[in-house]
């Protein structure tokens, strides 16, 4: 008789956390758009949209796909000549995220992490020749970021492998053209302001 007793007043206790720890409803979609900012010789950064539905495992961890755009001009390692430029391309991106929140109501800072796949479109160098065809890239990306309301503000820092070409560069001592490796840099860090749909308090 004692355990049973000892047994309902655990599951009673159990029951009253998880309904405390439960305060948020479980599913929401983000949605907003955003400021992409590329690196290298000749980048320039461009506006990012996305589309984030996530589910939240409990208040304090949350798992989501995010789904974005970023319009960039991808630089190079190498300087880029005086006459040449780059052209504006798209990154795509499908990943899976987690983010844990540090505080549990009001103002909620959180940090995360995801990854996944990052479909480049293909890049030209106006002047130089060197070109990048269009390919797919597997990235993370660690991320920061708040929650005020529905009001949502993060950054992340989106770590995507170069792409390597074969060019040819200019010799001057030899006075010809010679064969040479490029790498465009495909890392970009997106800062992103949107709006929560669903996922407030219960």
């Amino acid at each position: 008789m004692k355990k049973q007793f000892l047994f309902l007043a655990l599951l009673m206790v159990a029951i009253s956390y998880g309904a405390q720890a439960q305060q948020y409803k479980k599913f929401k979609v983000g949605l907003g758009l955003g400021y992409a900012s590329a690196s290298g010789s000749g980048a320039s950064g461009g506006v990012l949209l996305y589309l984030e539905p996530a589910y939240r495992v409990t208040d304090a961890i949350q798992v989501g796909l995010r789904i974005e755009t970023a319009l960039v001009t991808r630089g190079l390692s190498q300087d880029l000549e005086d006459d040449a430029s780059l052209d504006i391309a798209a990154i795509g991106s499908y990943t899976f995220n987690g983010q844990y929140y540090l505080k549990s109501s009001g103002f909620r800072p959180f940090v995360g992490l995801g990854f996944g796949l990052y479909s480049l479109a293909a890049i030209k160098v106006e002047g130089d020749g060197e070109a990048a065809a269009a390919e797919s890239k597997f990235g993370v990306y660690p991320r920061i970021g708040f929650d005020a309301g529905h009001f949502q503000l993060s950054l992340d820092y989106n770590l995507i492998p170069k792409t390597k070409v074969d060019g040819l560069a200019y010799d001057e001592v030899a006075n010809e053209f010679v064969p040479e490796k490029f790498e465009f840099k495909n890392s970009y860090i997106g800062v992103r302001i949107g709006v929560a749909i669903g996922g407030g308090k219960k």
